[in-house]
């Protein structure tokens, strides 16, 4: 199959990212996709500077993803809630990228998502050019493609096994595996931000959750007041034995403690 974005003529200079729209002027859906956007993306982060310490990769939030060259050009586009591609620059020719521009860089996501507002069949609509999951499928391509009902609390992944989206069914955990990042995905029910409902969010493959910053800093609290707590049974153990030596006429110093 011809590549969709090939140009018309062979000395024909393609438009890169800069020269193309980086908005559609479509709304958010609701206040819920900024927090969870932000979920997935922060509690990731530090896994991929573990994988690309340089940081060549990208991260999308309802950015657009231009896949054909049509007119007007926000036609060939589209703008997954979420989206990661890996082993890509950080900048394009020194400047932030504006949208990601398949043709300019070559590299599909290995994984996009879509949050449903509703039942999900927009994001499962497979019409022939126009339908959401059949553009993905046949034109942007991800690794993974995956929809979540927030109603209903409900993960859908799919795979591209050669050129079309095959269903995965969730582990023993209720989580997939997103094998190039040694992660799980999942729904999980909690606080973040603003909310508290059910969200997605990362699993390491040996089942703990990847933290939030503000969960991290708990973390470290808890590990430090463990480490007060021994050292004050330590200092009170130490005075204990002090002061039974005392009593039984003995010199706490000359007692060789190593």
């Amino acid at each position: 199959m011809p590549l969709a974005f090939a140009p018309e003529k062979l000395d024909e200079v393609l438009p890169d990212h800069t020269q193309l729209p980086d908005h559609d002027e479509v709304p958010m859906n609701n206040f819920l996709e900024p927090w969870q956007s932000a979920l997935l993306t922060n509690t990731l982060l530090p896994r991929l500077y573990e994988l690309y310490p340089e940081g060549d990769f990208a991260i999308g939030q309802n950015s657009g993803i231009y896949f054909e060259r049509t007119d007007p050009p926000n036609l060939g586009c589209r703008a997954p809630d979420w989206f990661l591609v890996l082993e890509v620059p950080k900048l394009l020719g020194g400047i932030l990228r504006r949208s990601y521009v398949l043709w300019q860089e070559l590299t599909a996501p290995l994984i996009l998502l879509e949050y449903a507002s509703d039942s999900g069949d927009e994001e499962r609509d497979q019409t022939p050019k126009t339908g959401k999951f059949w553009i993905y499928e046949r034109r942007i391509r991800p690794a993974y493609y995956g929809i979540f009902l927030h109603t209903g609390a409900k993960l859908e992944m799919y795979q591209l096994v050669g050129n079309r989206f095959a269903a995965l069914t969730p582990n023993a955990a209720g989580r997939f595996p997103i094998e190039p990042l040694g992660v799980e995905l999942g729904v999980w029910k909690g606080t973040f931000g603003q909310y508290e409902t059910d969200w997605l969010r990362w699993w390491t493959n040996t089942g703990l959750l990847l933290p939030t910053g503000d969960e991290r800093a708990e973390q470290e609290r808890q590990r430090a007041e463990q480490e007060r707590q021994r050292a004050e049974q330590e200092r009170r153990r130490a005075e204990a034995l002090a002061a039974k030596l005392q009593q039984l006429g003995i010199d706490p110093q000359s007692i060789d403690h190593c």
